[in-house]
């Protein structure tokens, strides 16, 4: 743990601190950036005046000075509390839009969607950020980065999750800087003649540029979507079998252009410009070329924010081996770190920010450990075990993030990077030869087939690999407190391995106990719980009856559950599941509900606890109301709108409780338990 005691990694850990404080807490940037103002005095007169026995009000001041500064960074980066946002503007109704198109995102099958950046409101001067969706369109041309529109639109805030233990769409944006978007169509919107350019919008057009020369040479349709998305970043047209088998491979980080691209190039480029080191000043002319290659290529793959971040992340790594201490790689990733974060501490909320400073930490430190834990003398072997020991460090690093997040665990990912990591060098090297070729129109066909090959290849070798499903553990529950704890583990482990002292014993058996004594409570609480839930479904109705580690689903349609069922599963812990066909009456624990579906047909008995409207019924409901005295109604997603807003007033009109799953999600029913 001697790494703790660099300047560079404290100060990082505590403006890392800062951007959380800042970000989950209403604190005004006005007020973080006068107290940074005025503190500046003092830790210039601490640091001429404190004395070596004194207290150490110079560090301390150092530290509440990082911390503000990380606090008023996130605010400003949110914009969301300074005086220009939108959102501090009247936005409700029609308004009139000035925006300028950011990022373009992945389509679905109904919509294009944007991120874009607000120039004005009503003709007014105005900041922030906003998505806008456009129906899908395949004979409209889509917008570009730097292309600039005026909309008549009404903005609407992004919606919550409807479902428990769903993707939250809402926090992810709000993570971003995103709050509100925009749906609109494209013979809505007034584009701007010659919007102003900005390095991102050229890098962007200079990409599909690219893209384009690629799709008219003989490459096949997923060996193109995957040199897009290996060379480029751009994985739009990858199909989801495909992407699916690189997750299940434990690769899918190859179809991305992530850390592990731009550590490869930095290599690559190390040993092609090494013969410059017998010039003088040769060492530093060679750092200089490698970071202007490193950063053409990240021109090339269109400057999105991840390419940016492992390039600004690697232009470090570059300098640190031109110092050539090995020391200094701790300081000079932490230094890589602070410096990103200051210029977009949003970025520290992204999941790629996180896996790959993860896992660079992770090599950096576990990887000379394990190659002192045994250093084979026959070359090859030596060579294997330098791959998989990098894996195996890498794995680890991020291993309680890809839980947290993903849920599941490839244990054959040492095998795909074996088979792959060795050759992708010279697959990113081909590749990039393949590029410039192709800009020239000078790419020979033999080339097209050769390269088409290795793609072809690659790509079944990690079908081969993701279909031994036996080693793929799939819907692992792992919560925020086990990631952490998962991360003391590891780390104490790798301590006691690297020292095995009677402190780093008690501390290792601490974190396991604590990890197991944490999943054994979950375990217990999920025992004790019992629930009835309403999901919200499109065009159909699904309930669930959850009593502890068992599950059953009621639904209409039991074909088109889809995600919703796994994702509840994994979250909730359940161990074994049932599916059911929906019934009309429900009576769990003293509580009665009564389903009328599209027949209409409703019970006669009074004092219902609840009624559930579904399949759109083409009945009276005050007339249900008088005859039932339900305490609440309840409408889900299989009703047609206009109904559920029809019955929403004649509930209101009754003065009776009124649930729509399309306005408030589901709904968890009160079980009394003691019954």
């Amino acid at each position: 743990m001697h790494f703790f005691n660099f300047v560079s990694i404290k100060l990082t850990l505590y403006l890392v601190i800062g951007i959380i404080i800042g970000f989950y807490f209403e604190i005004n940037p006005q007020a973080s950036f006068f107290t940074l103002l005025g503190l500046f005095p003092c830790l210039f007169w601490f640091n001429r005046k404190q004395s070596r026995n004194g207290p150490p009000f110079f560090e301390l001041t150092t530290i509440l000075v990082t911390l503000l500064l990380g606090v008023f960074i996130v605010n400003i980066s949110e914009s969301r509390k300074l005086p220009h946002h939108y959102s501090n503007k009247e936005i409700n109704g029609v308004k009139q839009w000035g925006l300028k198109i950011l990022e373009v995102l992945k389509p679905n099958h109904y919509t294009q969607r944007y991120v874009a950046k607000v120039i004005t409101l009503e003709n007014e001067k105005s900041t922030g950020k906003l998505v806008v969706n456009f129906p899908t369109d395949s004979t409209m041309s889509k917008l570009k980065v730097d292309d600039e529109f005026i909309v008549f639109s009404s903005a609407e805030a992004i919606k919550s999750p409807l479902n428990p233990h769903q993707f939250n769409y809402k926090d992810y944006l709000k993570k971003q800087g995103v709050y509100h978007q925009i749906r609109t169509g494209y013979d809505d919107i007034q584009l701007k003649e010659n919007p102003k350019k900005t390095i991102f919008g050229l890098a962007s057009k200079f990409r599909e540029h690219i893209v384009s020369k690629l799709k008219n040479e003989a490459f096949g349709k997923d060996e193109l979507a995957v040199i897009q998305a290996l060379l480029l970043g751009k994985r739009d047209d990858i199909s989801e079998s495909t992407y699916n088998n690189y997750k299940n491979a434990g690769a899918v980080h190859i179809l991305a252009v992530s850390g592990l691209h731009i550590g490869i190039l930095l290599l690559l480029f190390q040993f092609l410009l090494s013969p410059l080191e017998r010039l003088p000043n040769g060492k530093t002319l060679k750092l200089i070329l490698i970071v202007l290659l490193l950063w053409t290529y990240a021109f090339i793959a269109g400057l999105s924010p991840s390419v940016v971040r492992a390039v600004t992340m690697f232009s470090f790594l570059a300098y640190a081996m031109h110092l050539n201490r090995p020391t200094n790689s701790f300081n000079i990733i932490a230094l890589s770190m602070f410096f990103i974060l200051l210029i977009k501490p949003l970025f520290l909320f992204q999941v790629g920010f996180q896996m790959s400073y993860a896992a660079v930490f992770a090599i950096v430190w576990i990887y000379p450990k394990l190659q002192r834990f045994w250093f084979p003398e026959n070359m090859i072997i030596r060579k294997v075990w330098q791959l998989v020991a990098v894996s195996i460090a890498a794995q680890l690093g991020v291993l309680p993030i890809s839980l947290f997040y993903f849920h599941q665990f490839p244990a054959l990912f040492f095998i795909s990077n074996l088979l792959i990591i060795p050759f992708l060098g010279l697959i990113l090297g081909m590749g990039i030869l393949v590029i410039l070729l192709s800009i020239f129109n000078s790419l020979p066909n033999f080339m097209t087939d050769i390269y088409n090959v290795v793609i072809k290849t690659m790509n079944g070798t990690i079908d081969w690999v993701a279909k031994q499903e036996g080693f793929i553990i799939k819907d692992i529950p792992f919560d925020t407190v086990q990631m952490i704890l998962g991360y003391l583990v590891i780390l104490t482990l790798v301590m006691f391995l690297s020292k095995p002292k009677l402190k780093n014993t008690i501390v290792l058996l601490i974190g396991i106990i604590t990890l197991q004594g944490w999943s054994i409570w979950n375990q217990i609480q999920v025992q004790k719980k019992e629930t009835l839930v309403l999901l919200h479904k499109s065009k159909n109705t699904l309930l669930l009856h959850q009593k502890g580690t068992s599950l059953k689903f009621y639904a209409s349609d039991s074909s088109t559950i889809g995600s919703l069922a796994n994702d509840y599963k994994t979250s909730e812990r359940i161990q074994s599941a049932s599916y059911q066909t929906l019934k009309n009456n429900f009576n769990i624990s003293g509580k009665n509900l009564y389903v009328m579906d599209s027949l209409g047909i409703y019970s006669l008995v009074k004092d219902q606890d609840y009624i559930l409207l579904t399949q759109s019924p083409k009945v009276n409901l005050e007339r249900v109301i008088d005859a039932t005295n339900p305490k609440m109604v309840i409408a889900d997603g299989s009703n047609y709108r206009s109904h559920v807003s029809r019955w929403k007033q004649t509930c209101l009109k009754k003065e009776i409780p009124f649930h729509s799953t399309g306005e408030k999600g589901y709904y968890s029913f009160r079980l009394n338990l003691d019954q």
